[in-house]
């Protein structure tokens, strides 16, 4: 990467960054909403540990995976509605007019989800661990949970500049929100897959990317380190940042050149 390159990628990274520390409500609902519904969830649910093959005793430590892809649905909203707001504000067209490279552009507005997705995984473990949840793993293993979910924090993240650049309203971006949702509710989030009864439910979480995710972390929780969950979980993550780039990449010349 060129000096020039990265002395862009780190302005607008530290724009980004700034910016996502300066609004609260983009920071609090993240952090608040999946820890809210993680303790009505492993109260409420804790009995289907008694169901046989429920893979651990710990309910808490089940569900704790899932503030980890809840968190990471609201980069999908932050990251796009930032962007959306430079595009409405007519920020991207100033941007335009200088030497500014695509790929800095889209690698520097990242640079709040990435700092807001650390943020949630430290948060949503340590919260986690204090409650009672289990890490088989220990710290290694705590790192991985970090690393993994920061990572996915950015893919989703990738997704929002994406929607941002295509309607250029962050009305719409905020549309996807309960859109993404629906494929977390239709995953492995409640009850592990062996013990989904309904066929097609079953089938629908099996071939949905989100379980797979979910299974990562877990693996790291309560299973012990598990090479191939692990594998397919970053596998996915890296392929949805790659369309997530590529599809933003390609979507921002279109805006640029409507502009």
């Amino acid at each position: 990467m060129s000096g020039g390159l990265i002395t862009q990628v780190g302005q607008l990274a530290h724009r980004s960054v700034l910016r996502t520390m300066r609004q609260p409500a983009q920071i609090v609902p993240a952090l608040v909403f999946p820890l809210f519904l993680l303790a009505v969830n492993s109260g409420g649910l804790k009995d289907a540990t008694n169901l046989p093959g429920f893979p651990t005793d710990s309910y808490l430590t089940f569900a704790l995976a899932v503030p980890f892809m809840q968190g990471a649905l609201f980069s999908v909203m932050n990251a796009g509605t930032d962007l959306a707001r430079d595009i409405e504000t007519g920020f991207l067209n100033r941007l335009a007019l200088t030497p500014l490279r695509g790929a800095a552009l889209l690698s520097g507005l990242l640079a709040g989800a990435v700092m807001l997705g650390l943020l949630q995984a430290v948060t949503y473990l340590s919260v986690g661990l204090i409650a009672g949840a289990e890490l088989t793993t220990g710290v290694p293993g705590a790192l991985v949970i970090v690393a993994l979910s920061v990572s996915i924090t950015v893919a989703f993240g990738s997704i929002g500049l994406f929607a941002a650049l295509r309607t250029g309203s962050g009305e719409a971006v905020q549309s996807l929100f309960p859109v993404f949702f629906v494929f977390l509710f239709l995953s492995a989030m409640a009850l592990p897959l062996n013990l989904l009864q309904t066929e097609w439910f079953h089938d629908v979480a099996a071939a949905n990317p989100v379980t797979y995710l979910l299974e990562a972390f877990r693996s790291l929780l309560f299973e012990g380190w598990d090479a191939g969950a692990l594998a397919l979980g970053f596998g996915i993550t890296t392929a949805l940042l790659a369309i997530g780039m590529l599809a933003a990449g390609s979507a921002l010349k279109i805006r640029l050149v409507r502009t």
